[in-house]
């Protein structure tokens, strides 16, 4: 026997995806404990630990929003299906590039090794930093030094893979800001009446925010 659901209200849609605003943005309020060996990593260890938890609850949230709601009876309900999914998808994908840059970090780094026993007055070390005294500070120079030192790294090759992680840290968090920023405005458009009209004639306004991006990035790409 089949019991038939009331569909959810505009209220319940549009806080289903302001609460997966809120859980995508946590991501970059993230600490995770760094040791000094690897300080290197700071920049993106807080999204790569929280990450996954935020995939599994959002995915969790969408389970119940299908035993909810097995099939979205009202505009509403397809569009914020279709922006939950989308959001998931995106954040998914952004999280196994980071997991990727942080591999190729770690085995640009060698790990697990034992540190170098590194003499930082080497003439090797000195020519290398040669490349790079010019856009840094005395004070910054003394600070990587001392960092690179702890990381059983040569300065430059420190510098290097921090500027790996910062890229990459640089990737996520644009990632986060696009997809909680996507979410919210379409929380916004499922409590306006608009949301009646949701993909009725093919105008492309009322598919979801970040339905929208991915299709423009694609036009790009052509």
């Amino acid at each position: 026997m089949t019991t038939d659901r009331a569909p959810l209200s505009r209220t319940d849609l549009a806080g289903l995806l302001t609460g997966a605003a809120q859980s995508v943005s946590g991501i970059l309020a993230a600490e995770y404990p760094t040791a000094a060996s690897r300080s290197y990593l700071h920049p993106v260890l807080g999204a790569l630990s929280a990450g996954p938890h935020v995939v599994g609850e959002l995915t969790d949230r969408l389970e119940e929003f299908m035993a909810a709601e097995r099939r979205p009876a009202t505009p509403a309900g397809l569009f914020t299906l279709a922006s939950y999914a989308s959001a998931l998808g995106w954040l998914t994908e952004s999280l196994a590039e980071l997991t990727t840059a942080v591999d190729q970090i770690c085995t640009r780094v060698g790990i697990p090794t034992e540190p170098r026993n590194l003499d930082f007055s080497a003439t090797g070390d000195a020519e290398e930093e040669d490349g790079f005294d010019f856009a840094f500070s005395a004070l910054e120079l003394t600070a990587i030094r001392t960092a690179a030192q702890a990381a059983g790294l040569p300065p430059g090759d420190y510098v290097d893979v921090l500027s790996q992680s910062l890229l990459a840290a640089s990737r996520i968090t644009d990632a986060c800001m696009e997809i909680s920023s996507g979410l919210i405005e379409d929380a916004a458009y499922v409590l306006d009446e608009a949301a009646d009209q949701i993909w009725t004639g093919g105008e492309p306004g009322g598919l979801p925010t970040l339905v929208r991006s991915l299709l423009a990035r694609m036009e790009a790409a052509e």
